[in-house]
């Protein structure tokens, strides 16, 4: 798509956001809502054709009435941060709670372990093991210090196998590490699964619509508050000038820009930054992250009669991290019937899955459905989706709190933003939306003080 460059008043201060996520377009938003006395004049690009990042959604059918997520979402009831956006921007009305069933797939059988009722009755660990496991949760949970940062120094699996116990751990948490992170499941500290402790409920939420519903209206506002917004341009550089401000490179083109934030990956933000001191970009350079690959599936029945979330460890020689049964939360009817499934996995993002079509992956996936539905039959699929992203998960090692860059960098007016940095929580819409206001609010306040000198 060819860009033109807007005009913005001689005043104004310009800044250009780069990404079109949640996060791109929360700090938009925010910034677009400033006073008269801070002049903004924001334009945001996306290198896609489409907003949202890894929460956009797609149709499969012309036939659906509903976006479905390339990636799988919901929310939580703990998620303060969007619950405040949605009603600052008058979204909330759309989301809807639900209380599905969850499940760990292990020796053949579903465990539901989403009440401490059903982990009490955990019949592949023994009582006393699983009142000790309930003990270490309850503790990280309930912790009136919330000592989270002390955490930041333990590694998770080492703490966990040996408070917990190793029949416990092994049977209930370790392979969902291992699921997570990978090869690096070992070096994960005990900060960010304690956050995952704290954060999650069993009760969800989600978006009539789906979550591009959410992104197409916050994307609204956006404009109507005087962001301009730009799909399918190609930001390839922002290198700073000696005049001051930042020429950003856009499909070729250079425009001048007096601040910039990136919400870019770490990897994209060492190519786009080259000027950067050497110590941030070492910075960028350390921190680790696996991608997605999710493969969604249409049946024209249920697979499993109840389940949404299975999660899958991988002694059970399945190829796939989850299997998301959508429509087992959400009515199939707003997607013509469809009934949906997520095989999804975090892997390196040189995992040869990268490369397979939707039809290559479906080959190496169908056969274990049969493991979840005896019945199941490959001509009950109607259809197959893949989608792909090589940066979807951080990898936070013990000691992760003094790698994260800081969001300033060393550059004046220069801005960084990426999941890497939500810690101590996990990535997720919720810490994109609060990430993307503390960043609005940092540039806010550096230019005022700026102003004020």
């Amino acid at each position: 798509m060819n860009y033109e460059a807007q005009p913005a008043a001689a005043d104004a201060v310009r800044i250009a956001v780069v990404g079109g996520g949640v996060t791109g377009l929360t700090a938009a938003y925010d910034l677009t809502c400033a006073t008269s006395e801070r002049r903004f004049s924001v334009t945001l690009f996306e290198s896609a054709s489409y907003l949202g990042g890894l929460a956009a959604g797609f149709k499969g059918r012309p036939e659906w009435d509903w976006p479905l997520e390339h990636f799988y979402h919901h929310l939580f009831l703990s998620d303060r941060a969007i619950l405040a956006l949605l009603d600052e921007i008058g979204f909330r009305r759309a989301l809807k709670t639900y209380r599905p069933n969850t499940a760990i797939h292990t020796q053949g059988r579903n465990y539901p372990l989403d009440s401490v009722s059903r982990v009490l009755r955990f019949p592949l660990i023994p009582f006393i093991d699983r009142l000790r496991m309930g003990l270490v949760i309850g503790y990280l949970r309930y912790h009136p210090a919330r000592p989270w940062r002390r955490f930041d120094k333990i590694a998770a699996d080492a703490w966990l196998r040996r408070w917990m116990g190793e029949r416990a751990y092994e049977a209930a948490w370790e392979f969902q590490l291992q699921g997570k992170f990978g090869e690096h499941y070992r070096e994960v500290n005990l900060a960010w699964f304690w956050a995952r402790v704290v954060a999650r409920t069993p009760r969800l939420a989600y978006f009539d619509g789906g979550f591009q519903a959410f992104i197409d209206h916050l994307a609204q506002r956006v404009r109507r508050q005087g962001a301009s917004i730009h799909t399918g341009c190609a930001v390839t550089g922002v290198h700073p000038r000696s005049d001051g401000g930042y020429d950003v490179i856009v499909n070729g083109q250079a425009e001048r820009f007096d601040r910039v934030l990136c919400t870019v990956s770490p990897g994209l933000m060492q190519r786009l930054t080259p000027q950067l001191p050497s110590a941030y970009l070492g910075q960028l350079a350390r921190l680790k992250s696996l991608g997605a690959v999710v493969l969604t599936v249409a049946l024209d029945r249920k697979l499993t009669q109840d389940m949404y979330w299975i999660s899958l460890p991988k002694r059970e020689g399945i190829p796939f991290l989850a299997l998301v049964e959508h429509t087992n939360m959400i009515d199939p009817v707003h997607y013509a019937g469809d009934h949906l499934l997520y095989l999804g996995d975090y892997l390196p993002a040189d995992h040869r899955y990268f490369e397979l079509s939707a039809e290559e992956l479906l080959d190496e996936f169908a056969p274990h459905l049969v493991k979840f539905n005896p019945a199941f039959r490959r001509e009950w699929i109607t259809g197959a989706w893949v989608h792909k992203a090589k940066y979807a998960q951080p990898v936070p090692p013990v000691g992760y709190l003094e790698m994260i860059p800081a969001l300033r960098t060393p550059l004046p007016g220069l801005y960084f933003a990426s999941m890497s940095q939500v810690y101590p929580w996990d990535r997720g819409t919720n810490y994109a939306v609060e990430l993307g206001r503390k960043a609005a609010a940092l540039i806010a306040a550096d230019i005022q003080q700026e102003n004020a000198v």
